[in-house]
């Protein structure tokens, strides 16, 4: 079962987690913890060229990101569970939907005999972004611009090229 941020942090003294990807800010990370961590943390990125000169710009993203996108993270997470459950209707060695958590979904190619380059590359042909995680291990990812349409559309084309392998 997932646990909340909150949950996650209250072992920690400092958290960092990114703010892009899920959330749809364009870049960023947010870092927490007391005071003085904080300000020893600020003098180490300027002392390694991390000092942004127009950061306002990327935290009013950020901001946006963290007001707006966390709550609708569950739509993700819902999206590819049913990518998932799709896949694994195609052929249950696809993938084990129970450790579908999150956004992100791997698939197992062992069973075909092809490594997974081969098979991201045919679904990049039937529009659909895939990301070989290892060589039998496809990574998938769904996000706010990827609908149940989408979805659909995904399972229909990973099914064709399944059946060609």
């Amino acid at each position: 079962m997932a646990s909340t941020a909150a949950e996650i942090a209250a072992h920690s003294d400092t958290v960092t987690f990114c703010i892009s990807k899920g959330l749809s800010a364009p870049v960023g990370a947010v870092l927490t913890g007391p005071r003085d961590f904080i300000t020893r943390a600020r003098a180490y990125r300027r002392m390694v060229g991390g000092n942004l000169r127009q950061g306002g710009v990327v935290a009013a993203a950020g901001i946006v990101a963290l007001e707006t996108m966390v709550a609708r993270l569950a739509e993700d997470h819902a999206g590819a569970r049913a990518l998932a459950e799709g896949l694994r209707g195609i052929d249950p060695s696809l993938v084990d939907v129970a450790r579908v958590d999150t956004n992100i979904v791997q698939i197992d190619t062992r069973r075909s005999g092809r490594p997974a380059a081969d098979l991201v590359a045919a679904l990049k042909s039937g529009d659909v972004l895939a990301g070989v995680w290892s060589k039998h291990i496809i990574r998938m990812v769904t996000h706010r611009h990827i609908d149940a349409a989408a979805i659909a559309e995904a399972v229909r084309v990973f099914g064709e090229v399944w059946r060609a392998a």
